[in-house]
């Protein structure tokens, strides 16, 4: 059933995004930046947090997901560190998820050799 629940979290997101993109003059950089920003404000608000309980990966997984963990962290540092924790608490919280991206990033271009549009 997680799966399901999942499933349905990952794909309203997309559906959402599918939306602005086909409805809207938004470029997808701009959605990206949207469901990033969206995540941090709804993450600090407390109101991602049950639709995480919910959806788990699905809704941790898509860019939203990532602004909901650096806002987590920076709001956890804020508690234990204070000021320069609420600066420092999202790159701790959400640091890993970067390390990977660098990580694979990297991995893939020296295997599949990349090349610019023409």
């Amino acid at each position: 059933m997680d799966y399901v629940k999942a499933f349905i979290v990952g794909g309203l997101i997309c559906v959402i995004g599918q939306i602005l993109l086909d409805n809207t003059k938004l470029t997808p950089a701009h959605i990206l930046v949207s469901f990033l920003t969206a995540g941090v404000v709804l993450g600090g608000l407390g109101l991602y947090t049950p639709i995480v309980e919910f959806g788990g990966a699905g809704a941790t997984v898509p860019i939203s997901g990532f602004g909901y963990a650096l806002s987590q962290g920076a709001i956890e540092g804020a508690g234990t560190k204070g000021l320069l924790g609420a600066f420092t608490g999202g790159i701790e919280a959400a640091g890993g998820g970067i390390a990977a991206v660098i990580l694979f990033g990297y991995v893939v271009a020296l295997v599949f050799n990349p090349k610019t549009k023409d």
